[in-house]
């Protein structure tokens, strides 16, 4: 009887077992877009009547409002990913790129694209310049960004002489604050937009699809661990779902907007870069062990330089994303700005100790924040400080999970 039980018992075990581990695989994967749908439902719940964060406004004010933070996000992740190195400068050089825009298209009258050459010239020269200082000088990050934010802030001052500079032309502001592809047809209608839209969310959750799938077969043929392909696909057609949601409320509001497409291709170009090309290698393994990549022949200065360097040109992106935005230089630009991609990083699961992150998980972490921001906004009778609060915590939240996981990890070995 006892042995009858017992095998049951056992069998019971052997079938649960690859389920639960299916499972707990599943939640460890998906944890942040998990947190992601979690609060948005939270916010539904406790908003008013009518009001959802899932209405087509709202979420077109989501990716409005925070496509600068996933751009600066993005550059920051591969400063972190070295070292757990940051960079304090890149508010202030979106304000001094922004003020350099402003005198370029508004006060000279330089054609937009020209203007936008020169400006991105800037935002990476002013990268190179820190980057010099730490990777070939050898002076911490922490010190050279800080004077960089103060310098650079400084000089922005300067040359705007204390004052807004605006509005900028129609030309410009089409550029970064239009909608697509509504912009695209001669005669848009309500139900052209929609469609066009669906269309273009329709098409990416394809390539997303196929990608994922080309991928896993070529580590197959391989001989590579892959998995279960069931488990390998779900991920992406998770992702695939909330695009093509996303683009059929987008294309209900007025279409998508023009910074969304910026942000997709910054997105798809840093992921390539990162996943699929010796740089991209070369950075994980220098925050992984800065000495054993350096003494097995990888130019760690060269990378650290190039991390820094690139930072600057993405912040310079940015600043022009922000001034077409507010349709002006701002003596108040880039305040805080470094704080949002720092936590949008740490938040989207990079390692504080480096090596680890990668830049689709950043992009949900700064989608997070600006759910939390947006959310509490809406909320009525809620203090704006609150925002502050609940972003603090969320932040100090994700680093100690991350060192928690690290520790146990140490200690099981």
């Amino acid at each position: 009887m006892n042995n009858s039980s017992n095998n049951s018992l056992g069998t019971l075990g052997s079938k649960v077992a690859p389920v639960t581990r299916f499972f707990g695989n599943v939640f460890g994967k998906y944890a942040l877009l998990i947190v992601l749908l979690f609060t948005m439902l939270v916010f539904d719940i406790l908003l008013p009547d009518g009001v959802s964060m899932f209405m087509p406004h709202n979420l077109n004010n989501l990716i409005v409002q925070n496509g600068f933070v996933v751009i600066l996000a993005i550059g920051m992740l591969l400063c972190i990913i070295t070292g757990g190195n940051i960079d304090l400068a890149v508010g202030s050089i979106v304000i001094l790129v922004g003020a350099f825009a402003g005198i370029f298209i508004v006060q000279w009258g330089i054609h937009p694209y020209v203007a936008i050459l020169l400006c991105l010239m800037i935002g990476l020269l002013l990268g190179a310049w820190q980057a010099f200082w730490i990777a070939i000088v050898g002076i911490p990050a922490f010190i050279v960004t800080l004077a960089g934010m103060l310098t650079f802030r400084g000089i922005a001052l300067i040359i705007m002489n204390g004052m807004n500079i605006g509005p900028f032309p129609v030309e410009y502001r089409n550029l970064f604050n239009s909608f697509l592809p509504a912009h695209w047809l001669p005669n848009p209608t309500p139900e052209s937009v929609f469609i066009s839209t669906l269309v273009v969310g329709i098409v990416v959750s394809v390539i997303i699809l196929a990608s994922r799938f080309i991928s896993y077969m070529q580590r197959k043929r391989k001989g590579y661990d892959v998995g279960n392909i069931i488990s390998e696909m779900l991920y992406p057609a998770i992702i695939c779902v909330a695009v093509i949601f996303l683009f059929y409320q987008l294309g209900r509001h007025n279409g998508m907007p023009a910074v969304l497409v910026i942000i997709g291709l910054v997105f798809l170009i840093y992921s390539y870069f990162t996943q699929n090309t010796v740089w991209g290698r070369h950075l994980y393994a220098m925050g992984g062990n800065a000495k054993a990549a350096r003494l097995s022949g990888i130019n760690t200065k060269r990378i650290l330089f190039f991390a820094y360097a690139n930072n600057g040109l993405l912040a310079g992106l940015a600043a022009l994303v922000v001034v077409a935005r507010f349709n002006q230089a701002s003596t108040m630009a880039g305040q805080g700005f470094e704080l949002n991609a720092i936590a949008a990083c740490f938040i989207g699961g990079a390692s504080a100790s480096g090596g680890t992150g990668k830049v689709g998980r950043v992009v949900i972490g700064a989608v997070l924040m600006g759910v939390l921001n947006i959310g509490m906004t809406m909320l009525p009778g809620v203090n704006i400080n609150w925002q502050n609060v609940i972003n603090g915590f969320v932040l100090l939240a994700a680093v100690t999970f991350d060192v928690v996981s690290k520790n146990k990890k140490g200690a099981t070995r």
